[in-house]
């Protein structure tokens, strides 16, 4: 007996439900953003879902159509993003954006381990929350994870944390933007490498426009890729902690490549080789870049919807005041870099 067609009418019965739900407020966000521009669908899209995430309480059953469409949909708005870039945009902005990419990590780092000895937040979730600020918010703390094995409950406060200051970002900045009269460049930079996560530095950065929504993508995807020496730097930590342990939790402590790399990046890149090519017809990019826009919304409105406020209000005020104060310090340095290069 053939069983192949099974797989696929079991996965759509496991996310249906989260699916259909995301797609109604995804819809509306959609409408929403066309009736008021200024705003935005990214920023109809993560509020409606973290209100309807409140109001309406979905049962476990939701969860799984959630999170695919809070990552497996996002990574595929960005690669489809690509196929509006030319590749040699996206490589010069990459380079050009990483002298101000490695001060804000640099500075991320610093900032968490002072401000956690200060409020005596303990060592793991120090690290977790200054992961999650200096390169990609929650899918850098999924990736440290292993190598940290946190509690957890620190695991879910980073994560809580994080996505507080991320959904702040998002109405915050193209508010800042426009009132320091930054560039459409100048501001993408700025959300690239001052945004926690990915998905929210592209809200705000389509917020302000569509060209520095471009810019922040590509600075933001150069900085996701330093999540691979991070985790080589922590394994090589844990490790020789371990090791003053026992030879078992040393072994414990590595890491496969494969699990961290963020291989969507390859695909942005090969998007944007193919529309460099030429291979893509001039009248199929503007179908591209509404399906990126629709795929972005939808993305960004199952995030909204995983949002649980309550258990954010449950972490506490340590671990906030530590997500604030480097999140504020990663975003001033990344304005004063600027401002000293001559690029703000």
């Amino acid at each position: 007996m053939n069983t192949a067609p099974a797989l696929p009418s079991r996965w759509i019965r496991h996310h249906a439900h989260g699916l259909l739900l995301t797609a109604a407020v995804a819809a509306l966000a959609l409408l929403l953003g066309h009736l008021l521009p200024w705003v935005g669908g990214p920023v109809f899209g993560i509020v409606l879902g973290m209100a309807a995430r409140q109001l309406l309480s979905p049962p476990p059953r939701f969860d799984p159509g959630i999170r695919f469409g809070g990552r497996q949909v996002l990574q595929g708005s960005i690669i489809a993003l690509g196929f509006g870039l030319s590749l040699a945009d996206v490589l010069r902005t990459g380079r050009e954006s990483l002298s101000v990419t490695l001060v804000t990590v640099a500075v991320a780092f610093a900032s968490a381990w002072a401000l956690g000895r200060w409020l005596r937040v303990h060592g793991k979730l120090t690290v977790l929350i200054g992961v999650g600020t200096a390169i990609c918010g929650g899918s850098a703390i999924a990736a440290v994870t292993p190598i940290l094995k946190p509690d957890d409950h620190d695991t879910a406060l980073a994560i809580s944390t994080i996505f507080l200051f991320n959904v702040i970002a998002v109405l915050l900045f193209p508010l800042l933007g426009h009132l320091l009269q930054m560039s459409d460049l100048g501001f993408g930079l700025w959300a690239g490498t001052a945004i926690n996560d990915t998905s929210s530095v592209v809200a705000a950065g389509y917020a302000y426009s569509d060209l520095a929504g471009g810019y922040a993508t590509i600075v933001k995807l150069t900085r996701s890729t330093l999540i691979i020496p991070i985790c080589l730097v922590l394994t090589v930590a844990m490790a020789a902690l371990a090791r003053r342990r026992s030879a078992t939790q040393a072994r414990a402590a590595g890491f496969t490549l494969g699990a961290i790399f963020p291989w969507f990046i390859l695909w942005f890149l090969a998007a944007s080789g193919i529309r460099t090519a030429g291979w893509v017809p001039a009248a199929a990019l503007p179908v591209l870049q509404a399906v990126a826009e629709v795929l972005i919304v939808f993305a960004l409105s199952a995030i909204g919807l995983s949002a649980n406020l309550r258990r954010m209000a449950a972490a506490g005020l340590r671990p906030i005041m530590l997500g604030l104060g480097v999140w504020v310090a990663v975003a001033v340095s990344s304005l004063l870099v600027q401002y000293f290069s001559g690029q703000l």
